[in-house]
């Protein structure tokens, strides 16, 4: 079975958002929950992502789009964490990101757009 460029680069993506959220988990002090919370939903919407895929929910268009918003996601939450502190204006910050990324992840899978020659 051949896969698609979006489906090799949404793997690829998944991969680096899991790995990046093991090294924080392994990495982070004990009280850090807000960290491992971010990191599960990062993986959890990109879990989402990669079963729409997999269904035909999502168009080849939507796929990127979506992925592109994880990386975005994923690049906010290191600026926020780069200087050690993360004030709960940072938190909020990254918690309406994610937001926003799960309202259009559910979204474009009910659009009933689909991905031709998928179903």
């Amino acid at each position: 079975m051949r896969q698609s460029k979006s489906s090799v680069a949404l793997r690829g993506l998944m991969l680096a958002v899991l790995a990046t959220g093991a090294v924080q988990a392994w990495a982070q002090a004990p009280g850090d929950a807000q960290s491992a919370r971010v990191d599960r939903r990062q993986a959890h919407q990109a879990e989402r992502i990669e079963q729409g895929v997999a269904s035909g929910e999502l168009t080849r268009g939507e796929t990127r789009r979506l992925a592109r918003e994880q990386r975005h996601i994923a690049r906010l939450e290191r600026r926020t964490e780069a200087d050690g502190v993360v004030t709960r204006r940072e938190a909020a910050r990254v918690e309406l990101a994610q937001d926003r990324a799960s309202a259009r992840i559910a979204h474009a899978k009910h659009d009933r757009q689909a991905r031709p020659g998928a179903r």
